[in-house]
């Protein structure tokens, strides 16, 4: 699993706001054009001089491809005019409305590690999100952005192409959110941005350097940390917490909760899925140009296939609670055994997998019927766990 951390790279975490230029829509429109040419002409071109290849060929091979040539052409220049222009930093930002952030949080999930070393504008850095924004992580920058800090802090971490906004879903069926409640408790929630695209174990090494950072210039002393992760974030969560700190006071001794919502703790079978069709579209000429497509999926989908085994520790002062949710009322229904919440399976979910093996020995678990995958982001259910968890 590459490891853009322990290669010599600097942790994707933000540390202050304001410190780059934001992505604004002309990056996501030259993105859209290298991509286009990338995917579709080239795509249609070789999957169609494979089929020509096959019976024969034909005279308007030639013609075919002068004009995949001429759209190539035409794609890539206007690909490097429009980041040249969105260079002078002109146009609207991404960041200023929720349809730029729900793309800039996709796309980070599907091709973000491409992003970090060829578009770093578009590339997220994990920060601490309020108001839109990335908070500093320095004392002013936290006091102002949490103005009552408690001594328990309970950090949020979305999934996959996901970003800290999903956390407010369906709040007007359920009348509030996780942070809402747990507020009203005396915690303080901390919402979390990443790049899911990146590979596990970078995105762990990020998140424990801010978790240090924000421990160490909270506005007030923490006492108590709850962890909070939704489908990938959970395994984020665990492989931050697989790394040492040589800190006077690290982080990880002052977790209590760890708790993780539809995570596929030994991996999702979509995940898997989408290998085994790269694979298998790769074995023919004419096909192969489509496995290529699903093989520019990222480093953070390519880890979903096994997720975290036991090479990644628990932390051993803190409690887990696993939430699986299945499509059915009941996890062993035929059903809601094989599909799950249509993309975690409940022992995934669980840690637990065949012959006895258990990631979590001793954890909490709760069973939510009849919602999907999305529906564990703000469910009643979990609402009241969570109030008894962290009491």
């Amino acid at each position: 699993m590459h490891n853009r951390a322990l290669a010599g790279y600097p942790p994707a975490v933000s540390t202050s706001a304001g410190t780059r230029p934001g992505p604004t829509y002309l990056d996501a429109a030259s993105l859209l054009s290298e991509v286009a040419d990338e995917l579709v002409v080239r795509t249609v071109r070789d999957a169609h001089d494979a089929w020509a290849t096959r019976f024969g060929g034909y005279r308007g091979q030639a013609v075919t491809a002068a004009v995949c040539g001429g759209l190539g052409l035409g794609l890539r220049a206007a690909s490097a005019g429009l980041a040249k222009v969105a260079e002078t930093g002109v146009g609207p930002r991404l960041e200023d409305g929720p349809r730029g952030r729900f793309v800039s949080s996709a796309v980070n999930g599907l091709i973000g590690d491409r992003l970090v070393a060829e578009r770093p504008r578009l590339a997220i850095p994990m920060a601490v999100r309020a108001g839109g924004r990335d908070v500093p992580l320095d004392t002013d920058g936290l006091a102002a952005a949490f103005p009552e800090a408690s001594e328990r802090v309970v950090v949020f971490l979305h999934g996959l192409c996901e970003n800290e906004s999903y956390w407010n879903r369906w709040r007007e069926r359920t009348g509030t959110t996780y942070g809402e409640l747990l507020a009203g408790a005396g915690w303080s929630p901390v919402f979390l941005r990443a790049n899911t695209g990146l590979g596990l174990r970078e995105n762990g090494v990020a998140l424990s350097a801010l978790l240090q950072r924000l421990v160490e210039a909270w506005p007030t002393s923490v006492r108590r940390i709850a962890l909070v992760g939704h489908s990938m974030g959970g395994l984020i969560v665990r492989a931050a917490g697989a790394v040492a700190h040589r800190a006077e006071r690290p982080w990880t001794g002052l977790v209590s909760d760890v708790v993780t919502l539809g995570t596929p703790h030994l991996g999702a079978p979509i995940a898997r899925g989408i290998g085994h069709g790269s694979r298998g579209l790769g074995r023919l000429p004419e096909t192969a140009t489509f496995g290529r497509i699903l093989d520019l999926r990222s480093v953070g989908v390519h880890d979903l296939v096994a997720g975290l085994a036991e090479d990644v520790p628990p932390l051993p002062h803190a409690r887990y609670r696993l939430v699986a949710a299945t499509v059915t009322a009941r996890p062993r229904h035929p059903v809601g055994h094989v599909v799950g919440d249509l993309l975690v399976r409940v022992p995934s979910a669980y840690g637990r997998g065949r012959h006895g093996r258990h990631l979590f020995p001793g954890a909490d678990v709760l069973h939510v019927g009849r919602t999907d995958h999305f529906g564990l982001l703000n469910h009643p259910e979990v609402h009241r766990a969570l109030r008894d968890w962290l009491a």
